[in-house]
């Protein structure tokens, strides 16, 4: 009687390395649902919400530089007080270096030694804004024309907008000073182009916002202009309204077209 070669029972090594074959594509495929089960809770909430996970990108500030030590921290902000003071009394050109540390209750070698002079102090407290502000493009980046529609037809204030509201009204004092007729001139363009040409660059239908004609340049000018001029009145009228009632205000006025009532 004959035996089929090929049902002869599989050598003990060979039934091994299956064994642990198997045992490794198991583990691969529970694993791998890992990431995804760990991202679903935020991708489910921003669902529920109505919002897409890139509109409700969170807009948290970057840490603090750990190098900066309490110390000048502490000296830091107190001139910073003091340069507010000085720009709403007097001027951003009409006081010293001794005038600031006075009002600091500073010697002037902590200025020198930290920032070089008023110009470095300057500089250095407006770059922390412009840090903090770009810090936001990352999340206005990735939210679309439906994300903003979407918001508006909800009429619910996107919470970006929100965020930036909440900052802007946080450095209200500083910017106040700063962006007003006796402060740097050249700051304002900076707030402009780093946040509100950001906003409308959002809004654009994507085939224009790469778009190099000259009228879309134009629009985008035009609209950026409207945007800081709001945000600009917002701080001079001392941030009477809620960041959620600016925000809306924002949406509100994204959409409003010539002959349409002006009411939020």
């Amino acid at each position: 009687m004959s035996t089929q070669k090929g049902s002869a029972p599989a050598p003990a090594s060979k039934l091994a390395a299956a064994a642990a074959s198997a045992a490794v594509a198991t583990v691969a495929s529970t694993a791998r649902p890992t990431s995804e089960t760990a991202a679903a809770p935020a991708a489910a909430t921003a669902s529920m919400a109505g919002a897409s996970p890139a509109a409700a990108c969170p807009l948290a500030k970057p840490a603090p530089l750990a190098a900066e030590d309490r110390r000048i921290t502490r000296s830091k902000r107190a001139l910073r007080d003091a340069l507010v003071e000085l720009i709403e009394e007097r001027g951003l050109t009409n006081f010293s270096a001794s005038d600031l540390c006075a009002c600091a209750d500073l010697n002037r070698g902590t200025l020198y030694n930290n920032f070089g002079d008023m110009e470095g102090l300057l500089a250095a407290l407006e770059d922390d804004i412009m840090d903090d502000l770009e810090n936001l493009q990352s999340c206005m980046q990735q939210l679309s024309l439906k994300d903003v529609l979407r918001y508006r037809v909800n009429k619910k204030p996107m919470p970006f907008l929100v965020k930036l509201f909440d900052y802007l009204r946080e450095q209200g004092d500083f910017l106040h000073a700063i962006m007003g007729p006796k402060g740097d001139p050249s700051f304002g363009p900076r707030v402009r182009d780093a946040v509100c040409t950001e906003i409308i660059q959002t809004i654009l239908h994507e085939r224009y916002r790469s778009d190099p004609s000259p009228f879309v340049q134009y629009y985008v000018a035009f609209y950026a202009s409207a945007y800081l001029g709001v945000i600009t009145h917002w701080i001079e009228t001392g941030m009477k309204e809620s960041s959620q009632e600016m925000a809306l205000v924002a949406m509100r006025l994204f959409f409003i077209k010539p002959g349409d009532p002006i009411r939020l």
